[in-house]
């Protein structure tokens, strides 16, 4: 993986910081997504991951490289780039096979029409695998990866164990097998704290331990990527029942309309929002567990997951 000179260091408040980073990660991103795959493959991986989305998990990456480094201007051939694009990867893969006809079959993603409308179904299975493939790639193949076997070792199990049946794969079998039931708090969270939550959790684990999080610190931000993981879930099936489509840039209310359990289905909207802001607190007081750390940037992205629109 060649480095690439990235933009400069991100500015003070949270709207600077957050633009800086996307227009960094972007630039990452172009600069290693594959134009060549053969058989347009390349075309449609690059499809599914530039120019949209929110970047969350790259953000809490590098929010949580800052928290426990302390330095706000990571090299261009730090790991935790590495680490904020395997997760995007593993991210935008999740989404390509979820908008395929035999998962959710959606047809629009990021306010543009989904892989398999654009590519095909078979284009878009492919282009999935092979984002899935790419991710550990990066964690692996760089120059840092080499010289820190043991950190690359480490940072693989962590993205490994997110994505697999322990987690996100493991979430979304529950959620196909729950269409039509009616689930308990219980085991609405496991599911969504598989599902959705345990890869924003390994984006802050991994963060912190690319700039070498251990110990109290680690845990801490444990119970802030499980509380987050957990309140972002809760707002995206708020938002899934209140918003219209070209606010969210994917297709509003199917989960009501596929009788899917959401805690908005269980709870009520307001109860929904308010379960949220407790999350929220949560989050906040383990960050508050870690006063010694710079943890601004965690919090605020903390409380924009709550008070989000889209």
């Amino acid at each position: 993986m060649t480095d690439v000179a990235l933009p400069a260091a991100p500015a003070a408040g949270l709207g600077e910081w957050m633009a800086r980073r996307l227009e960094q990660m972007e630039a990452f991103l172009d600069a290693r997504l594959p134009a060549d795959a053969p058989a347009g493959l390349g075309d449609a991986m690059r499809y599914a991951v530039l120019d949209g989305g929110k970047r969350l998990r790259p953000l809490l990456a590098l929010a949580a490289w800052e928290a426990v480094s302390g330095d706000a201007d990571p090299a261009a051939d730090a790991p935790v780039w590495s680490v904020a694009g395997a997760v995007e990867l593993i991210h935008a893969y999740s989404l390509v096979h979820d908008d395929l006809p035999c998962m959710d079959d959606d047809v629009l993603r990021r306010g543009k029409p989904t892989v398999h409308v654009r590519y095909g179904e078979a284009q878009a299975l492919l282009a999935g695998d092979a984002l899935q493939a790419l991710a550990f790639e990066w964690l692996v193949a760089p120059p840092w990866a080499q010289a820190r076997p043991a950190l690359a070792v480490a940072l693989t199990r962590e993205l490994a164990v997110a994505s697999g049946a322990a987690g996100m794969a493991g979430g979304q079998a529950i959620d196909l097998a729950g269409v039509g039931q009616r689930l308990d708090q219980p085991a609405l969270e496991d599911m969504h704290r598989r599902k959705t939550g345990a890869l924003l959790l390994a984006s802050v684990r991994m963060g912190a331990l690319a700039a070498g999080g251990a110990g109290a610190v680690l845990a801490a931000l444990d119970r802030y990527g499980r509380a987050l993981g957990l309140a972002f879930q809760v707002i995206d099936d708020v938002l899934d029942a209140t918003a219209d489509s070209a606010t969210l840039g994917k297709t509003a209310g199917k989960d009501a309309a596929a009788d899917k359990p959401t805690f908005v289905s269980l709870l009520g909207v307001e109860p929904a929002r308010a379960y949220a802001q407790a999350l929220l607190a949560q989050a906040l007081q383990a960050l508050h567990d870690m006063p010694a750390q710079p943890t601004q940037r965690l919090a605020a992205l903390a409380r924009w997951v709550v008070q989000r629109r889209y």
